[in-house]
């Protein structure tokens, strides 16, 4: 939509162009063009310098390193290796990115071709919409997928810069302290004054150092290096405490408690020579390097002096040129303004109408709806008016038949009840019939089984059978004289005991 509307806005701004102004803009488009091609044509030159330098670097680059003539093949073979990987990455990606960018300007140019002929019909406009989405896919997915790929070669660069940054630091150094260790060990011994170290050279930390170093026995202090090495190991375990000197003694069989605590004095000793050595070089490549810039400020100042010197008139006659053609085109830009707002203002009635039209039928078609809901409402209303009617009738019929059926149970009740009554009656007569004929057998027995006897107290004084039984006369009886007691068995074992 904004593709067709920004070629139609076009073709009615060039329409209402008169002869003088569209020969202004003709003008202005001819010197915007004019400005990209320079602008093209300096970055072409500056890519094929770069890739001029970059091609002298390759071949410095062979030369000294790759060819078969260097002492350093081998070492360096790795690198080559390394080094045509990364080409062929660079190649591949290369020629992703051209396929990438090839898509991106067919569908560009698709797109220019569609918009040459345009068709005020929706199928146009979706099918330009739908071209208008793919191109703007495509480019955002390009642009997102180089900004990751820039962010991960920008962490590399920053990891290889620390990384060299390092290693140049330790390589000062290391030069640093072999020239300070061959001046000192290049004079006799015996003959060196303290004074006469080349002062004028290093640093006053870094002499110190040299100095504590060759009066007090090397970066060991005088020690061997396993008697250093395990003095290094229990001071660090015990982080300096006083208590190391048991474990160390146990260690260092041949030294002492006032040998380690005097090697202990002279270790914290060399510590705070050697930071300082640290600073003190640090503030010397500070130093070299703000000397170094001052130089280079001083050759930048004079040469820009001269080129201020050689481009001034230049420059002079070049602003007079770009103030004519800024003021050239800041008056075709004020015109295109004109007529671009004219448009706008045109476009915008026509919206407001076609707003106030959408909303008359807006509200036509609300009061339509609005009809048809009362209508609706009323029907419905009706309708559960007659559903109630229908309700309260059919509510009260089946009050009624269920009065009628609660009638007829009822009855049918009282017919139980009485059924029962008359039941439970002749139950109880029956019962009371049977209990006199029982009374009547058991007056009947009792006749017959019924004793007569006659009293006789003296006989509670008479002695019983049973007593007399007992105090009848025993007779003698033959009874032999007992010559063995029964015991138990005696085991076998403890028989003779």
């Amino acid at each position: 939509m904004a593709a067709v509307a920004t070629a139609s806005g076009q073709q009615q701004s060039d329409s209402c162009f008169s002869a003088p102004d569209s020969g202004q803009h003709f003008q202005f488009q001819n010197w915007t063009i004019k400005a990209d091609q320079a602008k093209k044509a300096e970055f072409i030159r500056t890519a094929e310098k770069l890739k001029n330098q970059l091609v002298n670097i390759e071949k410095d680059k062979n030369g000294h390193l790759y060819s078969k003539k260097s002492d350093f093949r081998v070492e360096y073979s790795t690198l080559e290796e390394l080094e045509h990987k990364m080409t062929n990455n660079r190649k591949a990606e290369k020629a992703k990115i051209q396929q990438q960018l090839a898509k991106i300007h067919n569908n560009v140019k698709r797109l220019q071709r569609q918009l040459k002929d345009v068709k005020p019909t929706p199928e146009f406009v979706e099918k330009l919409r739908e071209m208008m989405e793919e191109a703007e896919n495509a480019i955002n997915g390009f642009k997102e997928e180089q900004r990751l790929i820039y962010e991960e070669l920008m962490k590399e660069e920053k990891t290889a810069t620390n990384e060299l940054s390092a290693l140049q630091k330790k390589i000062d150094t290391w030069a640093l302290g072999s020239s300070a260790i061959e001046r000192v060990f290049k004079l006799p011994s015996g003959k060196v004054p303290v004074d006469k170290t080349p002062q004028n050279h290093l640093p006053e930390e870094v002499i110190e150092f040299e100095r504590f170093l060759q009066q007090t026995g090397g970066r060991q202090g005088g020690w061997d290096d396993y008697d250093h090495q395990h003095f290094l190991k229990v001071w660090t375990k015990h982080k300096g405490k006083p208590s190391y000197i048991e474990e160390a003694l146990e260690y260092l069989s041949g030294r002492t408690k006032e040998d380690i605590q005097q090697h202990e004095t002279w270790y914290q000793e060399f510590l705070i020579l050697e930071e300082r050595k640290k600073e003190s070089i640090e503030k010397w490549k500070i130093k070299k390097q703000q000397k170094k810039q001052e130089i280079l400020k001083q050759k930048s100042e004079e040469m820009l002096k001269t080129e201020n010197l050689q481009h001034k008139s230049a420059q002079k006659q070049k602003a007079e040129e770009e103030r004519k053609k800024q003021q050239v085109a800041v008056e075709a830009w004020k015109r295109h303004k004109e007529i671009e707002f004219a448009m706008k203002q045109a476009s915008r009635l026509k919206e407001e109408e076609e707003r106030e039209k959408k909303q008359q039928k807006e509200r036509q078609r609300q009061f339509q709806l609005k009809l048809l809901l009362e209508k609706y409402t009323r029907q419905k209303e009706e309708q559960e008016a007659l559903q109630r009617l229908e309700k309260e009738k059919r509510e009260e019929a089946e009050r009624e038949e269920r009065k009628r059926i609660a009638a007829e149970e009822i009855s049918k009740f009282q017919e139980r009840d009485l059924h029962k009554l008359e039941l439970k009656i002749l139950e109880k007569q029956a019962k009371e019939e049977e209990k006199l004929e029982k009374e009547k057998r058991l007056a009947k027995l009792r006749e017959k089984v019924e004793v007569h006897v006659t009293r006789d107290p003296s006989r509670l004084y008479k002695p019983t059978k049973g007593w007399e039984e007992r105090t009848k006369e025993i007779g003698p009886t033959d009874m032999q004289p007992l010559l063995q007691i029964p015991h138990r068995a005696i085991p076998t074992w403890r028989q003779g005991l």
